[in-house]
């Protein structure tokens, strides 16, 4: 039988697991093995791999993470990985890889590609923010976590009189916070795509609070910044594809309102919770076809391509336009929030 790879680059999401039971089931329907390479990238460095059959995938659908495991591992740091993931490749006899991963794994996907490696991509990220599809997988569980969230704080916040700044994932795009703070009734959005007016929060804050509300909540994205100052970050270290690791701005948020408004203020940070547990029913249905997409894709030998979702049609897409740029909130999306805004 033939054999494809599959791996799962960059940060994990629900979802993943989906793509890898999709890929193992229609790959034997083609009359493909299916070989599993770990940890991303680090995986094809070091020829860490193991044969996926439908055993391997019994009961995977409704996991989170990736039970191939995932890294931020850049071939192209090192000098010398580069000819290992080539060889190793070869060695494998690979018809194709399927690269599952956001804008840094589907980076190097489209270099590999360049190479002379037969790649296909699935777009994977929380965040959203792939310009060559309408939607990535993770990023529907991820609101509906972000919303549940959102939900449960605005108890408490009343309870006691509080305003309760939440930070949600997003580094350069603000889907995540204003999809999860429209559905969950978030008295401020804060996106990046917009510097955030610390004057004018706190204006919004007083005016809901002069009508008689005694707490409010506030949503953050994690990459926001305000006007005329840096990304706030946790560290300066920087990962494999140059990223700094974000973290922070919801606390010199919450330190600022605070001072600001003389009202009592909490701030709570979600993290790594967006990223895990059981994947959304829309989420699973996406990945599966995802995966299914795919297999039909390297038997048609269209490589170089990503599969992508366009309006409730899948197509194909160059990997390369898919990531030649980031896809940030829509205005239009983000004025509807503001309309509940303060």
């Amino acid at each position: 039988m033939r054999r494809i790879g599959i791996l799962t680059g960059g940060g994990d999401c629900p979802g993943l697991n989906c793509v890898i039971r999709a890929v193992v089931r229609k790959g034997l329907e083609e009359g493909f093995v299916t070989i599993g390479i770990k940890n991303g990238y680090r995986g094809l460095i070091e020829n860490d791999t193991v044969i996926l059959d439908l055993d391997s995938i019994s009961g995977i659908l409704p996991k989170g993470g990736t039970i191939l495991g995932t890294s931020r591992t850049n071939p192209y740091k090192k000098e010398g990985d580069i000819k290992k993931v080539i060889s190793n490749y070869k060695n494998l006899d690979l018809e194709a890889l399927i690269c599952v991963g956001g804008e840094d794994t589907l980076g190097v996907a489209a270099r590999l590609m360049k190479e002379g490696l037969n790649i296909v991509g699935i777009p994977k990220t929380i965040d959203n923010d792939l310009s060559g599809t309408d939607y990535t997988f993770g990023f529907d569980t991820a609101v509906n976590i972000a919303t549940e969230c959102i939900d449960r704080l605005h108890t408490t916040a009343e309870s006691h009189h509080r305003i309760i700044v939440v930070e949600v994932m997003g580094r350069h795009a603000g889907w995540i916070a204003t999809v999860s703070g429209i559905a969950g009734g978030a008295d401020v959005i804060l996106i990046p795509e917009v510097p955030i007016d610390l004057e004018e929060v706190c204006q919004l804050i007083k005016k809901r609070h002069n009508r008689g509300k005694t707490f409010s909540i506030i949503v953050v994205a994690e990459g926001a910044r305000f006007k005329e100052e840096q990304i706030i970050t946790k560290e300066e270290r920087l990962d494999e594809f140059g990223h700094v690791r974000l973290g922070g701005i919801g606390d010199i948020l919450a330190e600022e309102v605070e001072k600001r408004t003389n009202f009592e203020t909490r701030v709570v940070v979600l993290g790594h919770i967006q990223r895990g547990g059981t994947p959304t029913a829309f989420d699973r249905v996406l990945a599966t076809r995802f995966g299914i997409k795919a297999v039909e894709m390297i038997r048609e030998k269209k490589f170089g391509q990503m599969v992508s979702l366009k309006g409730d049609k899948l197509v194909d897409v160059p990997i390369e336009e898919a990531v030649e740029r980031l896809k940030t909130i829509d205005i239009e999306l983000y004025e509807i929030a503001k309309t509940f805004f303060g």
